[in-house]
């Protein structure tokens, strides 16, 4: 029953904290006109940061008490944010070079 409740918050945290930054985002990419079909590249940094967030925080305060739960090690949360971060910016920087 613990896992079932464990995915439900994970779907949860998911679709609305996604939901959630890509209303504070999305009006920044709409901004130039050709950034909106990499909108996508954005979502994807998105999700790689709330992965990474899952991983190193949430999954410590959930109802799941098995013995897998680990934080990504510093090189994997460094890579994954900054990769991230790197796809964020990715629509504004394509816009610019297709302009």
């Amino acid at each position: 029953m613990r896992v079932l409740l464990e995915l439900v918050r994970i779907v949860f945290l998911v679709i609305f904290g996604g939901a959630l930054v890509w209303v504070v985002l999305g009006p920044f990419y709409d901004v130039h006109p050709t950034s909106g079909e990499y909108q996508w590249l954005g979502a994807v940094g998105v999700y790689g940061i709330l992965f990474v967030t899952y991983r190193n925080r949430w999954q410590f305060s959930g109802w799941y008490k098995g013995k897998g739960k680990k934080k990504l090690s510093q090189r994997v949360t460094r890579f994954i944010v900054f990769g991230s971060v790197l796809l964020l910016a990715s629509p504004w920087v394509i816009a610019i070079i297709n302009h």
